[in-house]
């Protein structure tokens, strides 16, 4: 005989649990401070060899890492849309997978932010709703879409960190090691979802891309 309070506590999550134990993930990742699944990459750096920061390159240094930690709270967002809508079991988890590196570049930003004693983007709750219903939509358009939306933002994040790495002063040691770090992950996420058989998206997509992105950046850097 069947124990009915078995099967009810065992049972397959619907959309709606699902929904809200994605709502549940981001009001943690948007309002709580994380714990990483690797270690602090600024802890390898011997931060005394360097000389310290000047008031103007740290408000250099806090702004980029805010709009850093703006493009990870989208980023987090992003792939928690396109894993709940995407068709293949396989590729939700993948995209699952990468959401925990994602976790961890933010966890990073903001321990950075907090070092520079710096607050993060006061829009990062409208940057994570906007990316969420982005991510969505793609993986409803399809997995090949959905992988192809994945390889353009990442290979648009990687542009952007380089032009990060160029403008953070060369003694700002420990953001230049997160930034590093969270450019090899990026462009690992890229090379996959083009392994997975991401769909090349037409040109004016990626134009309206590059726009979002130049107007989340240019806010959060300041706000």
């Amino acid at each position: 005989m069947t124990d009915k309070h078995t099967d009810k506590q065992f049972r397959t999550p619907t959309l709606s649990d699902r929904v809200i134990g994605e709502l549940d993930r981001a009001l943690n990742n948007i309002f709580c401070k994380q714990v990483s699944s690797r270690e602090y990459p600024a802890t390898a750096t011997n931060e005394s060899e360097a000389a310290p920061l000047s008031s103007t390159q740290k408000r250099t240094s806090a702004g980029l890492m805010r709009v850093n930690h703006a493009g990870e709270m989208a980023a987090q967002a992003l792939y928690q849309g396109q894993s709940l809508t995407a068709r293949d079991p396989k590729l939700a988890d993948k995209l699952k997978h990468a959401s925990i590196e994602e976790s961890d570049h933010l966890n990073w930003c903001r321990n950075r932010l907090e070092e520079l004693g710096e607050r993060p983007s006061v829009f990062d709750p409208l940057w994570y709703a906007g990316s969420f219903a982005i991510g969505m939509a793609a993986g409803i358009a399809g997995d090949r879409w959905n992988l192809g939306f994945l390889a353009e933002t990442e290979h648009q994040v990687v542009r952007h960190l380089d032009s990060h790495l160029q403008r953070l002063p060369e003694n700002d040691t420990r953001s230049r090691a997160i930034v590093g770090q969270m450019k090899i992950d990026e462009q690992g996420h890229a090379e996959l979802a083009e392994g997975l058989g991401a769909a090349d998206l037409p040109q004016p997509v990626k134009q309206i891309m590059k726009l979002t992105s130049k107007v989340m950046t240019s806010v959060a850097e300041k706000l």
